[in-house]
C-alpha cells in the first residue's frame, strides 16, 4: 500500500509523508529530525554544520518530554541515552535557551549512529527505502556536515509547507498518546474519538485532544481537498472538515449500525467544495479518495491505525485486507440507493 500511495503521487512531498506519517515508532527522533530539517531548508540552505542542526533537534525533545513521553514502554533507556541525558539537562538548557555541551554531544551522537541512518526507512526496516533522499552526512567525525538534497528544499518552499509541518506535529503528538496510554492498551483496544464541536481527534479513556482532524489525516490524501483533489493551502484556504457521507443520511444507516461521525468518514475539503456538496451523496471520485485515504492510514501505526480497522471488524471485514475500505464503502454507498 505504501507503493501505492506514492504512486497516486510520486513527488518528494509523498516521500516526506511516507516517512513521517507512515514508519514505525519506537521513538520520537524522527519528528524531531523532520522539524529541523525543514527549518534549515526553507532558509534556502544546501548544507549545515551537525551541530547547528542538533541544536533545534535537541530542543525540540527537549520541549516536548516535559509533555509526554518520548519512547515506548518498551524501550529500555541506559544512563547515556539521549533522553536520559536530555531529562538531566532539561532545565538548563531552557534556561540558556540553547542545549548544554553534554545534551548537545549526545544529540549529535544520536543523531549520526540511529535517527539519521534510519529517517529514509520505510516500515519494517530492511533496505527498502522512500523514493526521495532528503539530505547526506558528509566530513570527518569531528566536523559532520549535513548535505541537504534538492528534494527536501523542494518540500520545504513548497506552498505545502505550513500542512507539512502541522502534519508532522500532529503525528508527533499521536505518538505520544499512544506511548502515553501504553501501546497494547486502550488506544490500542479502543482506538480513538472525535470531538465534533472542536473537530479534535481525542483520547476516550483520558479524555483529552491528541490532534486536530484535519491535521492528523490531511497528509494521507496527500494535502489535497477531498471534494474536487486539488490542493489544500492552510495559510491561504478555508479548510472544513466534510461528513463524506452527510451527517444528514445517519437515520437512514441506524439499522446498520454505521457511524458517520467516526474518522473513517472525515476528510479534509475547501471551504467551498463542503458548502456546495452540501448535503448530496459524494460522487465517485470522492468515493475513491476516501477509500485510498482510509487505506493510507491503515499502513500508519496506532492508534489511527486501529480506529480504522474497529470500524472494518464491527462490519465483518478482517480490517487488515487491502481493498476492504473501497469495499466497505460502496456497500455505504449501495445501502443509501
Amino acid at each position: 500500500m505504501t507503493v501505492e500511495f506514492f504512486r497516486e503521487e510520486p513527488t518528494a512531498r509523498s516521500s516526506w509523508r511516507l516517512a513521517v506519517l507512515m514508519g514505525a515508532n519506537v521513538r520520537t527522533y524522527k519528528f524531531a529530525l523532520g522539524g529541523a530539517l525543514l527549518g534549515a531548508a526553507a532558509e534556502g540552505r544546501t548544507d549545515i554544520l551537525l551541530r547547528d542542526l542538533a541544536k533545534p533537534y535537541a530542543m525540540s525533545l527537549v520541549e516536548h518530554l516535559a509533555q509526554a513521553p518520548q519512547a515506548s514502554p518498551k524501550v529500555v533507556a541506559s544512563e547515556s541515552d539521549f533522553l536520559s541525558v536530555a531529562r538531566e539537562e532539561a532545565a538548563e538548557s531552557v534556561r540558556l535557551g540553547s542545549p548544554t555541551e553534554k545534551l548537545l554531544a549526545v544529540a549529535m551522537k544520536s543523531m549520526t549512529d540511529m535517527v539519521m541512518q534510519k529517517f529514509h526507512n520505510l516500515r519494517g526496516g530492511g533496505s527498502t527505502e522512500v523514493p526521495h533522499h532528503f539530505y547526506e552526512v558528509a566530513g570527518t567525525s569531528r566536523e559532520r556536515v549535513v548535505k541537504l538534497t534538492d528534494h527536501l528544499r523542494e518540500v520545504a518552499l513548497s506552498e505545502q509547507k505550513p500542512s507539512l509541518q502541522a502534519e508532522l506535529a500532529a503525528r508527533w503528538s499521536i505518538v505520544e498518546t499512544s506511548f502515553a496510554a501504553g501501546v497494547g492498551r486502550s488506544l490500542v483496544e479502543e482506538g480513538v474519538a472525535v470531538d465534533l464541536e472542536a473537530m479534535q481527534i481525542t483520547d476516550k479513556e483520558r479524555r483529552r485532544s491528541v490532534a486536530g482532524v484535519t491535521e492528523a489525516v490531511i497528509g494521507f490524501q496527500h494535502g489535497r481537498c477531498i471534494i474536487c483533489a486539488d490542493p489544500l493551502i492552510p495559510d491561504v484556504d478555508d479548510v472544513a472538515v466534510d461528513h463524506v457521507f452527510p451527517y444528514s443520511f445517519k437515520r437512514l444507516l441506524a439499522g446498520a449500525n454505521i457511524d458517520l461521525d467516526a474518522i473513517w468518514n472525515l476528510a479534509p475539503a475547501h471551504w467551498p467544495c463542503n458548502s456546495q456538496k452540501s448535503n448530496q451523496l459524494p460522487k465517485p471520485g470522492q468515493l475513491t479518495r476516501l477509500a485510498l485515504r482510509n487505506e493510507a492510514i491503515m499502513q500508519s501505526p496506532h492508534p489511527l491505525k486501529r480506529t480504522l480497522q474497529l470500524t472494518l471488524k464491527r462490519h465483518g471485514f478482517t480490517g487488515g485486507r487491502v481493498g476492504e475500505w473501497r469495499d466497505f464503502i460502496q456497500g455505504v454507498r449501495n445501502h443509501l440507493g
